[in-house]
Order: C-alpha cells, then structure tokens, then sequence
C-alpha cells in the first residue's frame, strides 16, 4: 500500500515532522507566501506534490482545494479559512486543536494590564524620541499610572483562561470578581461586576449571544477611568462604543488583542488613542504554545491516517 504524502506549509516543530514521518511522507514548502496560499496556488502545489494530506495555518482551502482527493486537512489554529461546509459535504475531516493555551493567554492579559495602567508604550515611544522632558514636565508626572495591588479585576467568562487569569490577579494583590453564568463560583452578575470593577476583563467564547456583548450600555456602567481588556474576540464588543467611552473619559484606558477579521485600519480612530495599547492576536504566540498545538495536530492525523479516530475535534460547518 502506497504511503500518504503530507504537504506541510506552516514550519512545524522537528518532534511533530518526525511523529507524522512515521505514518506519511513529507512534502514540505520553503518558499511560501507571508500571508499564505490562495486557494488555486493550493491546489496547483497539493497536484504537483501528489499530497493527500495537508497541513495548513491560515491559506485558503476552498472549492479548488477541496475537489482533490485528501485524506485529511488539518489547521493549525482555528479553520476560519477552511470551507467547513464543503469539507463536509465532501467526506474531507478537517482537524484542528480546541483548546487555547490559556497560561499563554492570560500572561498577555497581565502584560496589556501593565502595559496599559503604567502607560509603558507611550513612555517607551518618548525614551526613543528624545522627547522625555517635552514640556519641561518630568515624566513621573506625566506618566503617573495607577498601582493594581488593591485594586478589583472583573472576569467575564471564567472558564479555562479566565481561571488561569485570575489565579495570577490574585498573586498581584488584586481582588477578583467574576461574572459566568455556567460557573457556579462566579457570583456577580455583570450588571453588578461593570459596577464594581476597576479593571474588566474578558474570556468568553464567541457565539450569537455574546456578540456585542460589550456597547454603549455597558460602557456606560463601568466605573469612572477603569480599564478594559479584550483578549478573546473583537466582536465581542462594539468598537464605536468603546471609541467614545475612551474619548469621553468614561473608561482610563484598554488593551486588545482582537479584531474583527483580525485587522484595524491604521486610520482607525481608536489608533490615535494614547491609552490604547494593541496587539495583533498574540495571546498563544509562544514557542511552547506552537509545539503543543503542532503534536497535537499530527498526533491526531496519525491516528487517522492509521484508522484509528481523531480525539481533538473534526470541524463542521458553522
């Protein structure tokens, strides 16, 4: 029986390359575009490779793609490239790991904090700048920040990230709230955590209830100057609202990891905002988030490959 061939697009961890050498041979890409393959590039690549299996981060797997014969197409983050409802409807699993690495997550939470109540990227932009004394105002004065020791964290959304966020407020000397109503340990409504919270953060799952779960109403009920962060997902919030809630000086400040469709217009005028600290979806970008993600993956299209069921999830359509 002939061996399947693996087409490898994102670079991979030499211990993954190897547990999926075991079962497939390996095609892999050295010159791959920055921001990935488009669907008729895919294709072309899969049928000069003769691949049956492939392995992608972020390139186009659609109708061109889909109409070769795979055995499987695996993600390495979330498929929102990936035609789930062809795939489906094709018999083609598409793979991909479930889980966020949430220490990963909730250590970036804590740096955009920081980042955010010490206005380190202003400060930091000055030193660079030669313009520390502009003003002949020292800047201790002009960057004076605010202390988290004492202060209270609300966590929307305690689940696996929202845990390992507060674990770590905790160790800071913050008092922390949490508002779920899936999780019995959260007390608070979040009519009742926006009121008391200096600082909220949020950690829950994209679906249709809590898109816009954030706008103008519930700016408008966090407490005067507290801080926002958002390191889930950009539509959990409406952007305007926030916009005028910063501008206005309801809210001191906030931090983001997340956009809709994972891009801001540099004309935007949340960009402008100098209590605005962004990141552009950075939350698992660690070496030790990457190498996790990848053994997974290949651990689970060997299984597959072998006849065996894949344990982490196979994608369906939305």
């Amino acid at each position: 029986m002939r061996r399947p061939r693996a087409l490898v697009l994102p670079a991979l961890p030499q211990a993954a390359l190897a547990l999926l050498g075991e079962v497939a041979d390996l095609a892999e890409v050295s010159a791959r575009p920055s921001l990935g393959f488009t669907d008729d590039q895919l294709a072309d690549l899969i049928v000069e490779t003769g691949a049956t299996v492939l392995i992608t981060d972020g390139d186009e797997v659609r109708g061109s793609v889909l109409s070769l014969p795979l055995d499987v197409v695996a993600s390495m983050g979330a498929p929102t490239n990936v035609d789930l409802a062809l795939a489906a409807e094709r018999g083609i699993p598409v793979l991909h790991t479930e889980h966020r690495d949430a220490d990963a997550v909730a250590e970036l939470t804590l740096a955009l904090l920081f980042a955010v109540s010490r206005n380190v990227v202003t400060a930091d932009r000055e030193v660079r700048r030669g313009r520390v004394y502009r003003g002949r105002v020292p800047p201790a004065q002009r960057h004076r920040g605010r202390r988290l020791s004492g202060r209270t964290i609300g966590i929307v959304g305690l689940g696996r990230v929202g845990k390992a966020v507060r674990w770590r407020c905790e160790g800071l000397g913050m008092h922390v709230i949490a508002c779920d109503p899936y999780v019995e340990e959260a007390t608070h409504s979040l009519r009742e955590l926006l009121a008391e919270a200096d600082v909220v953060s949020l950690h829950v799952t994209l679906t249709p209830e809590t898109r816009g779960l954030f706008g103008d109403a519930e700016f408008a009920a966090m407490r005067q100057g507290a801080i926002y962060l958002n390191t889930a997902r950009g539509a959990l919030h409406d952007l305007s609202a926030l916009v005028d809630a910063l501008r206005s000086g309801r809210l001191g400040g906030a931090g983001l990891d997340h956009f809709e469709g994972e891009w801001l217009d540099p004309a935007h005028p949340l960009v402008r905002l100098s209590n605005v600290v962004l990141t552009p979806h950075l939350g698992e970008a660690t070496g030790e988030s990457r190498e996790r993600h990848a053994e997974t993956v290949v651990e689970h299209v060997a299984r597959l490959l072998r006849g065996e069921p894949a344990v982490i999830p196979v994608a369906g359509p939305a």
